[in-house]
């Protein structure tokens, strides 16, 4: 091994002395942080007795901290936020990857292309400026905003193509974040509102439809709704059953699919408000396991890894139990309706931040409409420009239709870019919520956006508890690594297939 000369001792140094602004960061804001929050963890410190005024004794308590942790219903109550919310991410890579796709066209074309672009666009432009008017908004200055930033828009893509498109999309994107926030907490106030403007002539306008809905007559609608659920939720788990025989799916992935569909009917029991919603629930639940019970009398045709298929059970199961919530909660929008168009104001447009059950709905509006514009929508575009031509021109010679060029040509392309995609907003959305919450609502109505990210805050900076704070970083730290990890082992697994 050759001797190191002053020469190498000295690049050696300067090379050390440009990395020492940033190794200095890591070690005062990160590392050592790290370490100290651990060491809270498993202590009583609390700002109000530890702190330059009372030099109160630091007691270590062992797993106490954690231990009331698991016994704090408010802990339980913030991970559901969290994880309620996070029902929200499918829907904002759908947008990313939808968004993505038709900025992968060209818009411009030719001149008599882009003068027919500019008529209609003005056509549109005063037919919904008219509509507006007749609507009760009026010709107000933030009608006249939202228009002409449409037409911007709308002109701007016709005449300057894609490129134009793509900018405008992403240009939101460097908007900090509690600016973002308090835009859209603008546009979401109940009584000046934007939002709630255009909303509520629509509403006052189609009440007198639902006039003469009877109380009886929207119990029979929701109980529709709530047997469509639990259809669903047969013909969906029969489907995983049938998959597993076949060898599509391995054990563990069926236990993971039959938990994703059963999880939705176990809920109706809080979360119904038909009085019988909960023992519908759980028939069906029973009607589910018989189902699954079949199965495994019955036995596999094909045998597989006990794994085998996770990626396709968790996407594709997860995807129904959202829309079996999304039945659920349109069966307990369907009871209160007859009470609502009999009052005197008829329907109202919802009080969004303000409401405990529009709270969370109004956030996930938000973040579909970030995700439309964000960065993934650049992945996705940097994915795009990767799947081979050669692959669509035999698409075509098979004679195949748009949407199965997507499914079996684009779609499985992108498996890569999704999968990056899915694993860091799944990292976001257990760790996120802290500054729209902190924004937005303070977390309330009585608790309705708090996640765990501001949980942490207001338990360490607003009561002072820093052991029990620390205890909770540390749980959701674990929480976080647990769900990567299980990402990382059956998802890029299910991409290299």
């Amino acid at each position: 091994m050759a001797k190191l000369t002053k020469r190498d001792y000295r690049e050696i140094a300067t090379g050390l002395a440009f990395l020492l602004p940033n190794l200095l960061g890591f070690l005062s804001f990160t590392l050592i942080p790290l370490v100290i929050s651990l060491f809270m963890a498993f202590t009583d410190w609390n700002l109000e007795m530890h702190n330059l005024f009372q030099d109160n004794e630091l007691h270590a308590v062992g797993l106490d901290n954690f231990i009331r942790l698991f016994s704090d219903p408010d802990f339980f109550t913030y991970l559901g936020n969290t994880l309620f919310l996070m029902m929200g991410i499918p829907f904002g890579v759908a947008g990313s990857l939808g968004a993505a796709l038709l900025l992968n066209n060209d818009f411009r074309g030719g001149r008599t292309r882009q003068v027919y672009g500019i008529v209609i666009v003005t056509v549109v432009l005063t037919v919904s400026c008219a509509a507006l008017v007749l609507t009760g908004m009026g010709a107000v200055a933030m009608t006249m905003l939202v228009c002409g930033t449409v037409g911007v828009v709308l002109l701007g893509g016709s005449i300057g193509g894609q490129t134009v498109y793509r900018t405008l999309f992403y240009f939101p994107s460097f908007t900090a974040g509690v600016a973002t926030y308090i835009l859209w907490k603008k546009l979401y106030s109940p009584e000046n509102g934007p939002i709630n403007n255009a909303l509520q002539p629509v509403l006052t306008a189609i009440t007198p439809w639902f006039s003469g809905l009877t109380p009886r007559m929207a119990m029979f609608a929701a109980a529709a709704a709530m047997l469509l659920m639990v259809l669903v939720y047969l013909v969906a788990l029969w489907r995983a059953v049938a998959a597993w025989r076949n060898g599509e799916l391995g054990c563990y992935s069926l236990m993971m699919a039959v938990l994703l569909l059963s999880l939705p009917l176990l809920l109706c029991q809080h979360w119904s408000r038909l009085s019988w919603g909960g023992a519908l629930g759980a028939t069906g639940v029973v009607l589910g396991m018989l189902v699954l019970a079949r199965g495994l009398y019955i036995g596999r045709d094909f045998t597989a890894l006990r794994d085998y298929g996770m990626g396709n059970a968790v996407v594709l199961d997860g995807l129904v139990m959202i829309m079996l919530f999304a039945l659920l909660g349109t069966a307990n929008v369907i009871t209160i309706i007859p009470e609502a168009a009999a009052s005197d104001a008829g329907f109202s447009a919802p009080e969004w931040l303000s409401d405990y059950y529009w709270a969370k709905p109004a956030i996930m509006i938000m973040g579909f409409w970030g995700a439309l514009g964000s960065k993934n929508m650049l992945l996705y575009l940097a994915g795009l420009s990767g799947v081979s031509r050669e692959l669509y021109e035999a698409a075509d010679i098979d004679g195949a239709s748009p949407l199965q060029r997507f499914w079996n040509v684009t779609w499985p392309q992108l498996a890569n870019v999704t999968f990056f995609i899915l694993v860091m907003a799944v990292m976001h959305g257990l760790q996120g919520g802290f500054e729209m919450a902190r924004t937005m609502t303070k977390g309330g109505p009585a608790g309705s956006t708090t996640t765990l990210a501001y949980y942490i805050y207001t338990e360490g900076f607003t009561t002072g508890n820093l052991g029990y704070a620390s205890a909770v970083a540390w749980t959701l730290f674990a929480l976080v690594f647990s769900v990567t990890l299980f990402n990382w082992k059956f998802g890029n697994k299910y991409t290299n297939e």
